[in-house]
């Protein structure tokens, strides 16, 4: 069953304080693209129900990306 994830509340930070970030940091807002793009493979992967192989492989890419935003916004505070 797919499980969608809310990247703020993972993150401990608000939509706003994101966006805001966002807007301040182009290479933030990439990874935040990235993030979104491959939550959305995940989800359509899990609800196809696909290899449990490629199911861990893109959340294993959605987990490097979120860990890379998280140290971006680590950095910046």
């Amino acid at each position: 069953m797919p499980v969608i994830h809310d990247i703020y509340q993972d993150l401990s930070r608000s939509k706003e304080d994101i966006q805001q970030c966002r807007a301040n940091d182009p290479h933030l807002n990439a990874l935040f693209d990235k993030y979104s793009t491959i939550d959305a493979q995940v989800i359509q992967a899990e609800a196809a129900a696909a290899a449990d192989d490629e199911v861990r492989k893109l959340k294993e890419k959605r987990l490097l990306i979120k860990d890379e935003i998280s140290q971006k916004l680590t950095a910046r505070s």
